[in-house]
């Protein structure tokens, strides 16, 4: 008989391309995936893959297995969301997925609050910029920003939550200094390979052509406090931020819409439902707040 955890390493090597990847996903080592795959090709009597130098290629045999090993796999997910939807205790393991601004700057008193309301539900946090599968239960309830609505996969269900805008920012200091007249040149702070937008080089204050790159959201922020430059950043975290000051001259542009997401009968049950509510709530009182409306003086 076929192991299904075996199964679930065999797709994760097929969709990783290697070992390591697939080890990584499942964060186990890499000798524990070599022995379920081994398990696996002994069950079935055939080779899954072929070791390459850029990785594992799927045999003939492992094509076969892969559309079945899909099948397993969704119908294994759709066992633990009808099962985990008829759940109606207020206690048990609830995963919320969010960006880790959103965690980190803006709704981490309210999930302690909840956390004291609740002391029998395990919460736990998947802040990243990764987007969790909430099909493969990877998470329970997604909290994402949401450009456009159309955008939004049919199986999930949607509450709106209000709109979040962002601005730019720069250091109070490093702005006052600009205003007196200092000649120190003003970079533009980005993220990784972003690019400097055309209207930074030529708007009021403009930056140089020459960017200060990090590599994540919180170097950003603090880049931007030590008066490097300017920087686009949500309005919820540039206006409550006492050394930060919206930089004159330049617009709030919509960055999209809040969302809290769950996958069909998830939403169902008893701890989703209590988070959903609660979370809701609090966010529809950070409305003006999401929307730049709250400027620290």
């Amino acid at each position: 008989m076929i192991d299904w955890d075996d199964v679930r390493y065999f797709l994760a090597v097929a969709r990783g391309g290697s070992v390591r990847a697939a080890a990584m996903r499942l964060e186990v080592n890499h000798s524990t995936v070599l022995r379920r795959i081994a398990q696996l090709e002994e069950r079935l009597g055939a080779h899954m893959f072929e070791k390459l130098p850029s990785g594992y290629r799927l045999t003939e045999a492992g094509g076969e297995v892969l559309e079945l090993a899909n099948q397993m796999e969704a119908s294994s997910h759709l066992l633990e969301t009808r099962v985990f939807g008829r759940d109606q205790s207020a206690r048990g393991l609830l995963r919320v997925t969010l960006p880790p601004f959103l965690a980190t700057h803006l709704l981490m008193p309210d999930l302690a609050d909840f956390a004291r309301l609740h002391p029998d539900i395990e919460i736990e946090v998947l802040s990243s910029g990764a987007v969790a599968n909430l099909t493969n239960r990877e998470a329970d309830i997604a909290i994402r920003i949401v450009a456009d609505r159309k955008t939004l996969p049919l199986n999930l269900h949607g509450l709106k939550g209000p709109e979040l805008f962002s601005g730019v920012y720069m250091s109070r200091d490093r702005l006052a200094a600009w205003h007196a007249g200092a000649p120190d040149p003003i970079r533009w702070i980005v993220i990784d390979n972003h690019g400097i937008p055309g209207w930074a080089r030529e708007g009021e204050i403009p930056t140089t052509g020459v960017p200060f790159r990090t590599p994540d959201a919180e170097t950003q922020i603090v880049a931007a406090r030590q008066g490097i430059g300017m920087t686009k950043l949500p309005c919820f975290v540039g206006d409550t931020d006492p050394l930060l000051v919206r930089v004159p001259g330049t617009d709030l542009p919509m960055h999209g819409t809040l969302w809290l997401l769950t996958q069909g009968e998830t939403r169902k049950t008893k701890r989703v439902r209590l988070f959903t509510e609660f979370v809701s709530h609090r966010l529809a009182a950070y409305a003006p707040l999401l929307a730049g409306l709250s400027v620290r003086d």
